[in-house]
This record gives C-alpha cells, structure tokens and sequence, in this order.
C-alpha cells in the first residue's frame, strides 16, 4: 500500500480545521463561517502551512449543487412564494443596483479600472451568501420574515450575478456589447430553461422515489438529483442555480407522500452533516486563499492594497444600504395595494439591518478565480489579479465585520426578539393532538371490549400531552400528571438503555442488537424531549 500522498493529507488537514473551527463556534457561540475563515486566515500566516488552492470548478461542479440543493429543500415554500416580491427585488434588482454602482466608481477609485472592468468586478462580489447572516439572525430571534427574505435572496441572486458577470466577461474579453435583445433572451432563458429542468427532473425523480424505500440508495439519489438538474441546465446554457433551487423546493414539497419515517430520519441526518462539512470546507479554504492572492500582485504597496480593500469593501455596503431602504418601501407597496398581503410597513430598523446582511462568500471568491486569464486577441485579462484580490476582501471584512457586529446591532435597534415557542407549530401540535383524541373516541365506540382499557391507556397520554401543549391554565392537574410522566418515561428509558448496554458487554446480545434498540429508545427520548420543551 502507498503512502499518503499530498492531495490526502491536505484533504485530511482540512476536514480537521473544519473541526477544531467548528467546535470552537460552538463555544463563543459564533457563527460558524465567520470562525472558520478567521481560522483559515490565522492558519494561512503559518510557515510552513501548505497551499491549498481554491479551484472555480471544484466550487460550481463540486460543491455549489449540494449546497443550493440542500438550503432549497429546507426552505419553506409557502414563505417564499408569500416573500416573493421582496426576494426578487433583493435577487435581482440589487444585483443591478451593485453591478452599475461598481461599473460606475470603479475607474474613479482603482488605478486601471474602466467601466468594463467595474462591470465585471461588480458581478464577481454581487451574490451574497446568507449563512452566516440567517444562523445569527434566528438564533437571536430576529423577526422570521426577515429571514425568509435573506434565505431567498441568497438561493436566487447567484443566478442573476453569474449572469452579469457572462455579460462583463464578453465586453472585457470579445469587446462586444450585448444588444438589448440579447440580454433580453438570455435572460428570459436563464429563467425558463432553469426553471424547467428543474421541474423535469423533479417529476422524474417523484416517479423513481415511490418505487424505493430504502435509506442508503434514497440517499445517493438525493445525492444525483441536484447535480443532474446542475449539469442539464449548464449544458444548454440555462440557469443551473435556479434548476437546482426548483428542483429542491418541488421535491421538499413532495417528500411527505414518498420518504418514509425511517428514511426521511436517516436522511435528514446525513444531509446536515453533508451541508456543515461542505460549507466549513469553502469557508476554512477561502481563509487559507490569503498568501496566493497576495503573491499574485506585485505592482501595489501593502497600503494601497489594504487601502483598495477598506475602501470597495465600504462602497459596497453602502450601495446595498442605500437600494435596500427604498426597495423594502417599493416592496411594501406592491403587496399591500396590489397583492392585498397583511404586512406591515418596514421600519427603518428593519430596513437596516436588511442592508447589514450583505456578507459575500465563496461564489464571489470563485467567480472572480474563474475570469479568463487571456482575452480574445491573447492579451491578459486587464487587473485579474487585483479582481480576484478585491473579492476576497470583501468576503472577509462582510463576513468578519458585518458578521461580528449583527447580533449587536439586533440587540441595540430592539429587533432581538425571545426566540420562545413558535405559536404556529404549538398551534399544529394542538391540532393534532386533538384530531389524534377524536379519532380514538369514535373507534373506542366500535372496538370490542376487551380493547376499551388500551383505548383509555392511549387516550390519557395524549391528554397529557396536550395539557403540555396548552399550559397549566385549564388543568394544572393534569399538566402536573404529564410532566411526570415525561419525566419518569426519561427514567425508564435510561433504565432500559443501561440494562442493554450491560447485556452487550455480558456478550448476551451482539452490537447490532444494541444498535436497533439504542436507535428505538434515542427515537422515543427525542419525542419525549421535545414534549417535555
């Protein structure tokens, strides 16, 4: 057997910084991207430390799919389609306001810089990446519209940035200017052929998964089914983002009638510890980029690159400061006149915020390292270097700066809200419960009477359980019966699983019997746990 080559042990490295970072999150209770690329930067300082490249299609083929497949099929469709307006006027409307905005001051502040350039700068750092904002953001119980708005943005506006920067590209290198027809129709099929795929391929795979019942291979095809859409819509140069996102929001809709409750367990699991993994990894090597960025540029001072840096960092949040204040009033507008929504008027406050949530991630770093090094005559591509240079700045000081001081600004405007009991889901657990209650009354009628004491024995926990439901005002009697019978349930458990861990190690039972218990006992626990919240 060979030794371990280099790719393995950087590989290895890796997954052990995502780690000790994000075990170190945990701790100051910070979110963990902002961690993990302070940590990439420490580690990039090291001597010695060896270089890890970031590579364009490691991200868009590799990594991107999963991840929008992922944030996709835990968004909730009913809030994004309710959201929408404003979603689209963050999607694609900011992303207008930064690509111009930048093509605009660009050759007024960088040496070098024309407005082509500034076209293409501002689509490599128009996309913004809501991890870091949304995990801060409902933790510290900033109101959920809020952050239904920031999760769609970022599931949309990769496919609208990707697209200027295909527009920026073509001016830089083919000096051509797209007509208006061109960009009318490459948008229009960016959108439908995205939104298509994803629809076909969502159907397809509905068709497969009602066939399948089976963790392992329903998780592979979870695996397949965003690199499919991914693949098929770049193929024929339609939006892959926007097909991946579809797919995800149809599928997640549709899951309820195919993934049974074992299935959807297991997979539910992996693919949170899939998405932590693939995010800490992109966020831990943008970090580690540091010394390649920086040995690439030789013709600028250390004062004016930190100088370039503060400054397009400073430009950017003030051009999303200053679209999102009439956006969200533009907004409001159309769903309160047009739409008839209930909502109420964004305060400033709120608005704020919004704008404070710009943090740019690891689609930025990799559109700006996927520029074409040579343009069309063979000449380099004009001020690559410091693009790519720029784009990383603004990932670190959006992440570091705006990621750091969110919770301190939610708290300081009063928009921290106790993070308590969602009144919607106590509101269904009552439902329900309720409906669970009445089936047994009308069967209990229609059984023989030997079942009657298995009837009342049911029926008395679900009792309990909803007087844990709707609070000790009613029945204080029997709120108390249920909180000791959760508790005494806990005990038994504890009991039962002790009892088997001592049979394994007495070699009465195998480890595989072991684990079907453990698993049947960790299930009921985590019921019991959550009654008991």
């Amino acid at each position: 057997m060979s030794g371990l080559g280099t790719a393995e042990l950087i590989f290895l490295l890796l997954l052990l910084f995502v780690v000790v970072f994000g075990v170190v999150a945990r701790k100051l209770k910070t979110a963990y991207p902002i961690v993990m690329v302070i940590g990439g930067l420490v580690l990039s300082l090291i001597p010695g430390i060896p270089q890890f490249t970031l590579e364009p299609d490691l991200i868009f083929l590799i990594i991107l799919p999963p991840l929008l497949y992922s944030a996709a099929w835990t968004t909730s469709w009913r809030d994004f389609r309710y959201n929408l307006p404003s979603i689209l006027l963050l999607a694609f409307v900011m992303v207008g306001v930064t690509v111009l905005g930048v093509a605009l001051a660009a050759p007024h502040v960088f040496a070098g810089f024309d407005w082509r350039l500034g076209l293409a700068l501002g689509a490599v750092v128009a996309p913004t990446d809501a991890i870091a904002a949304t995990s801060i953001a409902s933790r510290i119980g900033l109101p959920a519209q809020i952050v239904d708005i920031l999760e769609g943005e970022s599931l949309i506006n990769d496919a609208t940035g990707l697209l200027a920067l295909e527009f920026a590209t073509a001016i830089v290198v083919e000096n051509h200017i797209p007509t208006a027809w061109e960009g009318v129709s490459t948008f229009t099929w960016l959108i439908l052929g995205g939104v298509g795929l994803g629809l076909l391929v969502g159907w397809i795979a509905l068709r497969i998964e009602h066939f399948i019942n089976d963790g392992p291979i329903e998780f592979i095809l979870s695996i397949l089914i965003p690199y499919a859409v991914y693949f098929a819509a770049e193929s024929v140069h339609a939006s892959g983002v926007l097909g991946v996102v579809v797919c995800g929001l149809f599928l997640s809709r549709q899951s309820v009638h195919f993934f049974s409750p074992a299935v959807r367990i297991q997979i539910w699991s992996v693919w949170q510890s899939l998405t932590f993994t693939l995010n800490g990894l992109v966020f831990v090597l943008i970090g580690l980029q540091l010394p390649t960025i920086r040995a690439s540029i030789h013709d600028y001072s250390r004062l004016t690159l930190l100088t370039y840096g503060i400054v397009f960092s400073a430009l950017l949040i003030v051009l999303r400061l200053m679209w999102v204040f009439p956006g969200a009033q533009l907004a409001y507008f159309y769903r309160h006149k047009v739409l008839h929504q209930k909502v109420h008027r964004p305060s400033a406050r709120e608005m704020f915020i919004v704008g404070w949530t710009g943090m740019r991630g690891v689609v930025s770093l990799a559109a700006a390292l996927a520029l074409p090094v040579t343009l069309a005559n063979g000449a380099p591509f004009p001020q690559r270097n410091i693009i790519v240079y720029l784009a990383f700045c603004v990932i670190v000081v959006t992440l570091v700066l705006q990621g750091i001081t969110l919770p301190s600004l939610i708290h300081a405007l009063g928009l921290a809200g106790a993070p308590g009991p969602n009144c919607e889901e106590q509101e269904a657990r009552r439902i329900v419960t309720e409906a669970a209650l009445s089936y047994l009354e009308d069967e209990k009628g229609k059984d023989d009477e030997e079942a009657i004491p298995s009837y009342d024995d049911l029926t008395r926990h679900y009792r309990q359980r909803l007087a844990g439901l709707m609070g000790d005002e009613e029945n204080p009697d029997v709120k108390a019966d249920h909180d000791r019978f959760v508790q005494l349930s806990l005990e038994a458990l504890r009991v039962e699983r002790e009892t088997a861990i001592r049979l394994r190690n007495q070699n009465r039972i195998n480890d595989q019997v072991l684990r079907r218990i453990e698993r049947e006992l960790d299930l009921t626990e985590s019921r019991l746990a959550g009654d008991a919240g």
